[in-house]
């Protein structure tokens, strides 16, 4: 389980102090798939990254006893010298996972060829989402994180990464934010709104779409 207290944080501007989330209580069961609407600017990809610990809270508890992943096709992580194979190796020591059972499935997985074994730097940013998505999906996660729809690659490539993230593993936790109500009505179970800084939770997901519709 994973559970979010009071979880606020703002930035500052030219004006002051912009408060982006001002108190999110959430609370993340095994296997529980929750999606997050809200419009651009709302504070959705703060609040992944915060999930993730990829960024710290202004205050605020965060409790976990799931592991997460990081934001889905998000290569921000990795270090443009090492090649994609030693960042996969990298990667697999900070989760603790052996990288040598890994290596044929990433490499097949995101179809990188000899590029696999090139400076990462050297990659498009097309070619770096899709080498971050495969070790996502070679590191086991109890939870994953996923900031926007799957978009990685052409059509082929998006309908694989579907399968293997929305089929393969319906099993595991998922926490999708995105400003598009049809990405969440297929593949979410409850619904939620980041509005005002502050998290809505609504029992019905027809309330969140025209809460939405209306408001956002």
């Amino acid at each position: 389980m994973i559970t979010l207290s009071g979880i606020r944080k703002s930035y500052p501007t030219r004006s002051g102090l912009h408060t982006v989330l001002a108190g999110i209580d959430l609370t993340i069961c095994p296997g529980e798939k929750i999606g997050i609407l809200g419009r651009n600017g709302a504070g959705k990809s703060t609040l992944i990254r915060i999930l993730s610990g990829a960024e710290r809270p202004d205050s605020g508890r965060i409790q976990r006893s799931m592991s997460l992943s990081w934001p889905l096709a998000f290569g921000g992580a990795f270090q443009g010298s090492l090649t994609g194979l030693d960042n996969l190796k990298f990667i697999c020591r900070v989760y603790g996972v052996d990288y040598r059972d890994k290596i044929d499935y990433v490499q097949d997985f995101a179809e990188l060829g000899k590029y696999f074994r090139e400076p990462v730097k050297s990659y498009s940013s097309g070619m770096r989402s899709r080498l971050a998505f495969a070790i996502s999906m070679a590191v086991e996660f109890d939870c994953f994180l996923i900031d926007e729809v799957i978009s990685v690659g052409d059509a082929r490539f998006h309908a694989k990464c579907q399968t293997e993230l929305f089929e393969k593993r319906k099993d595991r936790a998922m926490v999708m934010v995105s400003h598009e109500l049809h990405n969440i009505k297929e593949q979410c179970g409850r619904v939620c709104l980041l509005y005002q800084g502050k998290l809505l939770t609504f029992e019905d997901a027809g309330e969140a779409y025209d809460f939405y519709n209306q408001n956002c």
